[in-house]
Parts: C-alpha cells; structure tokens; sequence
C-alpha cells in the first residue's frame, strides 16, 4: 500500500498540513506545530504546503 503525503482531514488547526506530515512521519501533530513554530520561513513554507498538498480522502 502507498502511503502519500496529504492533508489531515480528522487531525487540523487551520488546514491540516501539520496533521498531515505527522500521519505521514507516524508522528505527533503536536510535534510537527512545534517545529513550524521554530521555523525561520514559516509562514511562507506552510502557506506552500497549504495550496500544494492534497485534500485526504473523507471517511465516514
């Protein structure tokens, strides 16, 4: 099975990029926002992230 880098749809603050990544690396979200937090270019490299990656596939 082929695991992809998307977007969370369960796991969002804003757009679900972090919740992604961390479902992505089996991390946590909390995590992945820390170190966006940290980041020099962050709002540039979540913008990015945000119009780039794609939406999950919605389960019930």
């Amino acid at each position: 099975m082929e695991h992809k880098l998307r977007k969370s749809s369960t796991d969002k603050s804003i757009h679900g990029v972090c919740g992604g990544i961390a479902d992505f690396f089996g991390i946590s979200s909390f995590a992945v926002r820390l170190i966006f937090i940290f980041l020099p270019a962050n709002v540039i490299i979540y913008a990015i992230l945000a119009n780039t990656m794609a939406e999950s596939e919605r389960t019930l």
